[in-house]
């Protein structure tokens, strides 16, 4: 049951992106898209934060003001360049570059907490990375000047999620995982909904239905559902196989991008993913 929660998280988790991909088609863009998924998600997130703090502690105002920041990092800003990069590029390769986060977290804590170089890090960075160049080379080849600019706002995206994972660790021992989760996406939806109504002008509320269907969908399937499912899989097998299992994301997203999108799956794409799989894996060994 673990290892079936586990998988299904990664590939609902997945399954964002085709979403994104197809609410494009129907003339959205970045800022609305993202307020109907909170607006539909922040609920969910306010009910999940509740019965998560139930019979526990108040927040004290260092606890409110890390909430804020990490709901502003890895809530709001990296959801918000993900979806503004998957304007410009596949949702393979954004995929591939959100996979990325693992080798950023370490090196964050090279950098930031003086943790020690080995080996086996430098191989596996360098495995990972020369993986996402095979499928960015050859989208760039493909696709045209727009790819930098969309791979470089989803790595940006990546770099702010690895900055929140990197900094949430004590939090989560303070306030526990499931309620930091619900705290901090509730901050975030609640930026999302602000910037709309800030950039954008009421009559933008008007999007097409299956808009709003699909942002039920993300904010639902796509984005509520697998936390529940990867909470409940690292109670049940731990962490690690847990993160194992979510290696299955980049090849469901890679599928599914194929089959509903009708992006092209070439020998590039398939080594691309290989050797980030490998360089993933190398990193989350014992």
């Amino acid at each position: 049951m673990g290892l079936l929660l586990a998988t299904a998280g990664a590939i609902a988790f997945s399954g964002k992106a085709i979403i994104v991909k197809l609410a494009y088609r129907y003339g959205v863009d970045a800022v609305t898209l993202i307020m109907y998924r909170m607006l539909f998600g922040l609920p969910l997130f306010v009910l999940l934060a509740g019965w998560a703090g139930r019979g526990k502690a108040r927040l004290t105002r260092r606890d409110v003001r890390a909430v804020i920041g990490l709901g502003f990092s890895g809530s709001y800003l990296a959801s918000f360049l993900d979806f503004e990069g998957l304007r410009y590029i596949s949702a393979s390769l954004e995929r591939l570059i959100l996979y990325l986060g693992p080798t950023l977290v370490l090196l964050i804590g090279v950098i930031i907490f003086k943790r020690k170089v080995t080996r086996r890090l430098i191989l596996a960075l360098a495995i990972s990375y020369a993986g996402v160049l095979c499928v960015f080379g050859q989208e760039a080849t493909l696709q045209g000047a727009d790819v930098p600019l969309g791979a470089t706002l989803v790595f940006a995206s990546t770099v702010s999620y690895a900055l929140y994972l990197a900094y949430s660790g004590e939090e989560v021992r303070r306030i526990g995982a499931l309620r930091l989760t619900g705290l901090a996406t509730t901050v975030a939806c609640l930026i999302c909904i602000a910037q709309f109504f800030i950039l954008r002008p009421w009559s933008a509320l008007t999007v097409a239905p299956q808009v709003l269907w699909l942002s039920v969908l993300n904010a639902t399937v796509c984005t509520f559902a697998p936390v529940l499912m990867v909470m409940m899989a690292i109670e049940r097998i731990g962490s690690t196989l847990t993160a194992q299992a979510g290696l299955v994301g980049p090849l469901s997203t890679i599928l599914m991008a194929a089959v509903l999108l009708g992006e092209p799956f070439t020998v590039w794409v398939a080594a691309g993913t290989l050797l980030l799989i490998a360089g993933i894996w190398m990193l989350r060994k014992p």
